[in-house]
């Protein structure tokens, strides 16, 4: 799961809202405001762990924590009881936020330009994006996955960076953890506990 958290790095640091803001139902707009907003949250003179908090509160604002855990699972899911299905959800829901949480709040000031968007279907818009090179690090692409189906409230599903999409990686991985033990789910819940408790 290391690629998996190499690309969190690198991009769910944008996918934060701050509490008073209203962001647009068109999807550019959206991710300009989002962009926007998290630069506010980063360089303010906060500690890591109030940061930490801020971020995960709004990363459950504006991402669709409960899809991308069901996409990661894949057709496991289909297997899980009832019981099964609710730990998993609270399982992913905590792993998910921590992460990225204890990795970006030590990350200030992120130059990131947004290119275009395309709108794929009434569902689907892909917002393409920039974070800009650095003395450090070279130009990275991003492409947001922007869920719309609710044009009131527009949610991030997926980011695709350089052409490699976060979600589909995740999913890879847990169905290598499932597969290389039988088919055995609960070993996965054992793995994102690990982690949560690290």
């Amino acid at each position: 799961m290391k690629k998996k958290f190499f690309i969190i790095f690198f991009t769910f640091l944008f996918i934060f809202q701050n509490q008073s803001t209203a962001y647009s139902n068109n999807s550019e707009d959206f991710i300009t405001s989002v962009i926007e907003e998290a630069k506010e949250i980063l360089i303010a003179a906060n500690s890591k762990k109030t940061k930490e908090k801020k971020l995960s509160e709004m990363a459950v604002k504006i991402t669709d924590i409960d899809g991308i855990g069901m996409y990661s699972l894949g057709s496991y899911k289909k297997i899980l009881t009832d019981d099964q299905f609710n730990e998993y959800k609270i399982l992913f829901k905590e792993y998910f936020l921590k992460s990225f949480t204890s990795r970006l709040a030590d990350y200030s000031d992120p130059k990131i330009q947004v290119l275009s968007s395309e709108k794929l279907n009434d569902r689907y818009t892909i917002v393409r994006s920039s974070l800009l090179a650095t003395d450090q690090r070279p130009e990275v692409k991003i492409d947001w996955r922007v869920y719309t189906a609710n044009t009131d409230k527009p949610l991030v599903r997926d980011l695709i960076v350089e052409g490699l999409s976060l979600a589909r990686t995740q999913k890879e991985e847990f169905a290598s953890v499932i597969e290389s033990n039988d088919g055995d789910v609960t070993k996965l819940f054992v793995v994102l506990k690990d982690f949560i408790n690290k």
